[in-house]
């Protein structure tokens, strides 16, 4: 797999990750205290070349992930499911506990932040597919989230993360069809 652009992670642990499953080049942020000469370095790499943030599902991934978006526009974002982060004894999560396959799945699957207007999805959708304000919300966000690759998100964050990744209402009635299909195949 060739990604021309630098892939921003958390740690060492993740660049040997993305090395071995992809031989991308990579920047570390070390932690969620993002300072300023690492901005500066995701900067140039934009310029240069383009960025793929890359980071762990939990809070300090996602604080990283909206630092750098603020701070340098136009970012791509990769995102892998908690499940394939999580370490075999259970103790940790992070994408160095991720096969390689799931690495290389994600990085060709990236989304950049729509600049442009977009498609507004209404609310009412997001309650009648019941993604939101139901008991089993959580859960369809979570598989919705797999399918369309944009990482994990609670209910007050999903309208914001499709739209911000320009997922259309026509998109996301695709995949609340592909939801209830499955939902339908368990309940037999």
């Amino acid at each position: 797999m060739n990604i021309e652009e630098v892939v921003v992670v958390e740690g060492k642990s993740d660049t040997i990750a993305i090395k071995r499953a992809t031989g991308a080049d990579t920047i570390e942020t070390n932690g969620s205290a993002i300072n300023d000469k690492t901005i500066e370095r995701i900067r140039l790499a934009q310029q240069t070349r383009g960025v793929i943030v890359f980071t762990d599902p939990d809070f300090p991934g996602r604080r990283i992930r909206a630092i750098v978006e603020e701070q340098v526009p136009g970012v791509k974002h990769a995102f892998l499911p908690k499940k394939e982060t999580i370490a075999k004894n259970g103790r940790g999560l992070g994408i160095e506990h991720a096969s390689d396959e799931a690495i290389r799945h994600a990085l060709a699957s990236i989304y950049t932040v729509s600049q442009h207007t977009v498609e507004e999805i209404p609310m009412a959708q997001l309650l009648d597919a019941k993604l939101i304000g139901h008991a089993d919300s959580r859960k369809r966000r979570e598989r919705l989230s797999e399918l369309l690759q944009i990482g994990q998100v609670n209910g007050k964050g999903l309208k914001k993360r499709l739209e911000m990744f320009r997922i259309t209402p026509v998109q996301l009635d695709e995949m609340i069809k592909v939801l209830d299909e499955e939902e339908m195949k368990t309940d037999v």
